[in-house]
């Protein structure tokens, strides 16, 4: 993995940024040490709305529902778990 000391990085940031984009992963130093990675981008995980909404018209669902119960949020009796499940 290529290196480069962090005041030449500041002075080559387009070509390092063209660098990366190609997939190449560079490590920024500070007196010799690694402090950080410049690395390609990559798209964080997370809800895909569309997928979810395709899921649901594969399997006749038209329309999505929700429903929070009122006390959701509210607290709960001191003695909810010493009671035996049902």
């Amino acid at each position: 993995m290529p290196t480069i000391s962090i005041k030449d990085a500041k002075n080559q940031l387009t070509a390092l940024a063209r660098r990366v984009e190609k997939g190449e992963t560079i490590v920024v130093t500070r007196n010799g040490k690694p402090v950080f990675d410049l690395v390609p981008h990559q798209a964080t995980g997370g809800i895909d709305m569309e997928a979810g909404r395709a899921l649901l018209r594969r399997r006749g669902i038209k329309q999505g529902t929700l429903r929070v119960a009122d006390d959701f949020d509210a607290p709960l009796p001191e003695d909810f778990l010493l009671k035996p499940l049902p």
